[in-house]
């Protein structure tokens, strides 16, 4: 992947429209001189990478599952680098290590017993802002590496794009000092000029950080991927041959949507509908279709949804296999 096909949509203005900093990330002059969509670099996926893509497992907000640590809560935006508009319906992965510097997942060496774990993982698709939410800890660090959290965004089948993120290393080991009896290995001994990833360059790559009243820290982070960030693969061309969605309208939602979809051949559809944390809220729609244009009208009034953001799933399922795609709505 060449480091141009992963751009940044930054500038510092930008971060503080969207979340107030407390004093914990200074910009400097040349960070507020950024354009809107700057080059940032791609970076290797790290040696502890785990297929988040197949599993429904990962499909979701909160990935701490037991892991202690500062509560970090972790927003993403992702932009098309044409406009730098807002880019729905893309996945974004993110794993790190926990406090004390482990993967899940794996167990060698440097990372002993955490092997059939999959702790601080998981990915999420962006609504239509563009954004996606994560509730996790604050990562520790590891030898040799400084603190940081992998990212993917997965376009589509045949296109995905990695990099990493990193925090102002004052901020970053104020964390540590302010909560030593968690984060007991102390300050992270590395350096942006030290880490074999960002001694490149890493200007483009600092998530914001600003602490809250209760302890926590809020993240942002924005991005923008190459072209008008869509694309088409193997699975895309597959589905097309049987169906193609439209998008559902109004989203946001109150009670009532409407989907339209179109068949190439009859099929049955069904539509779910998950939370952000991956759980079955139940089956919106279902039944018998013939090829053609449809309006499938969706009905969400009978789960007494919280405003925020749901995923659905549509699945065609006839002779020649089951199809599907997943998508977000706002339920207002």
């Amino acid at each position: 992947m060449n480091r141009k096909d992963f751009l940044r949509g930054v500038g510092l203005a930008g971060f503080s429209s969207l979340i107030p900093f407390k004093g914990t990330f200074a910009a400097g002059a040349d960070d507020n001189a950024l354009a809107v969509c700057t080059l940032i670099p791609t970076e290797t996926e790290g040696p502890f990478p785990l297929d988040l893509t197949e599993n429904q497992t990962f499909f979701r907000s909160d990935v701490r599952e037991d892991r202690t640590g500062v509560r970090f809560n972790l927003k993403i935006k992702i932009n098309g680098v044409g406009d730098c508009g807002p880019v729905s319906g893309v996945r974004v992965n993110i794993w790190h290590c926990d406090k004390d510097g482990y993967y899940s997942g794996y167990d060698n060496s440097m990372n002993p017993g955490q092997a059939g774990k999959t702790y601080l993982r998981g990915y999420q698709i962006t609504d239509s802002n563009g954004e996606v939410n994560f509730t996790t800890i604050f990562p520790g660090w590891y030898q040799g590496r400084i603190c940081h959290i992998h990212f993917q965004v997965r376009t589509s089948s045949s296109y995905a794009v990695v990099s990493q993120m990193s925090f102002d290393p004052a901020a970053k080991n104020a964390i540590y000092a302010n909560n030593s009896s968690v984060y007991t290995k102390g300050a992270d001994p590395m350096s942006f000029t030290s880490d074999n990833i960002f001694s490149d360059g890493y200007s483009l790559q600092l998530c914001s950080l600003t602490q809250n009243s209760d302890g926590s820290y809020d993240g942002y982070f924005e991005a923008a991927v190459a072209g008008n960030g869509t694309g088409i693969g193997h699975i895309e061309k597959q589905n097309a041959k049987y169906y193609n969605l439209g998008n559902l309208y109004p989203n946001p939602v109150v009670t009532k949507a409407t989907l339209p979809i179109t068949l190439h051949q009859s099929a049955i559809v069904k539509c779910l509908l998950f939370d952000i944390n991956g759980r079955n809220l139940g089956e919106i729609f279902s039944g018998q279709l013939g090829t053609g244009i449809h309006e499938l009208g969706l009905d969400l009034g009978k789960y007494n949804l919280a405003a925020g953001n749901y995923a659905y799933v549509v699945r065609v399922i006839h002779a020649d296999g089951t199809f599907g795609e997943s998508r977000v709505l706002t339920k207002e």
